[in-house]
């Protein structure tokens, strides 16, 4: 594991859910999507996607920069949320509404999210662990399953 990747994933799960940590996540979303994603579109030296979804509760769009593979048509991502006890708010939003917006290298895609598959999920997962090591740190220590979740277009 890269320094950086190693540094990240082991204080990432601390940091998840303390104050500051949604702006954070807030700015970085607004950064990407502001400069078509310029800016803010690189992490560890991967590319950023930007998920747009309804909050489920508010009624309001969410954004939620992640790491993504490309697959098939569309996009996978993981619901690692930091390997924290909670599911990311956005994996709770595309359950309660699938419909979406992936913002890709500068373009929106319109997306529908669904949970991958158990075969799918197994397949990418080697993908997901070259892309940032700090997948399977979070899975070594995570107390809920890290799902993988597949961005169709539609």
């Amino acid at each position: 594991m890269a320094s950086l990747d190693y540094f990240y994933a082991r204080v990432s799960p601390y940091i998840a859910h303390r104050p500051g940590s949604a702006w954070a996540t807030k700015a970085h979303a607004w950064l990407v999507r502001r400069s078509g994603g310029r800016l803010g579109g690189r992490a560890f030296g991967q590319q950023i996607l930007v998920l747009r979804t309804m909050g489920r509760r508010s009624g309001e769009r969410r954004d939620a920069p992640m790491f993504f593979l490309d697959h098939e048509e569309g996009f996978a991502v993981v619901a690692s949320n930091g390997a924290s006890k909670r599911t990311p708010a956005w994996w709770l939003n595309l359950q309660a509404a699938p419909e979406a917006e992936a913002l890709v290298r500068g373009s929106a895609h319109p997306v529908r999210g669904r949970a991958a598959s158990e075969q799918e999920a197994v397949a990418l997962w080697p993908s997901f662990v070259e892309l940032y090591s700090g997948y399977d740190y979070y899975k070594s220590i995570a107390t809920r399953e890290l799902p993988v979740v597949i961005l169709e277009p539609r």
